[in-house]
């Protein structure tokens, strides 16, 4: 790796100690990731541990009809903990994963990404908070399906993808129905409803959101 990718990956990843990044640099690969492309796909066996150096990943999950339950987001700086336990174990992967906008990615060979648990207490730490941010994560949003309304769950979509990608929710009303399981009429009627509150403008190809906690 040249200069500018390790001053990018000592930018994203500042709690590495110095030898664990030459570590990195030494022995892992940066992968571009074009925007929809696929890197993780059900029943694959993924043999390296995945790092989001830049861009947006979501890892979801997918039935055999092809409808979607999206589980979380990955942004910069952190790692796909559920490739990380598929690594570990050597199993088929569970779970999908898709770049929303052109990404890269560090790939870390599982024997290295095991390895480095014991030699590095940065490591180490890095993946039990990986596990238990993805924990948590995925909590609320088991909670937001078994304990509210589609309305509510509308509201808690928007304020994560709030959250990762800012105010500009630039995803159709069909594809926000696919990733909540309902159809297209439905979600375009709760965003009009959303709009007559103030709490997001409905443009042509985007969601623009104001204020989600005056709904």
């Amino acid at each position: 790796m040249d200069l500018p990718q390790k001053d990018i990956i000592l930018k994203q990843f500042p709690q590495f100690e110095q030898s664990l990044l030459d570590e990195i640099m030494a022995h892992s690969t940066i992968k571009e990731v074009e925007e929809g492309e696929e890197i993780v796909r059900t029943g694959q066996y993924i043999r390296s541990t995945i790092l989001l150096l830049s861009g947006l990943l979501k890892v979801y999950r997918e039935d055999e009809e092809g409808n979607e339950f999206l589980m979380y987001y990955l942004e910069p700086g952190h790692a796909c903990a559920l490739s990380m336990m598929c690594t570990a174990r050597d199993a088929q992967s569970q779970i999908m994963a898709k770049a929303v906008t052109s990404a890269e990615v560090i790939l870390v060979p599982s024997h290295l990404s095991e390895l480095w648990l014991a030699q590095y207490k940065s490591w180490h730490n890095f993946v039990i908070a990986s596990y238990r941010q993805r924990f948590e994560e995925l909590l609320q949003t088991l909670d937001s399906i078994a304990f509210k309304g589609l309305d509510e769950r509308l509201l808690f979509y928007l304020r994560r993808h709030v959250k990762v990608s800012g105010k500009e929710v630039r995803l159709s009303h069909q594809r926000i129905a696919i990733e909540l399981n309902s159809s297209r009429e439905v979600i375009s009627r709760l965003l009009k409803k959303l709009e007559q509150t103030g709490a997001v403008t409905l443009h042509r190809n985007y969601i623009e959101v104001h204020d989600l906690d005056r709904v």
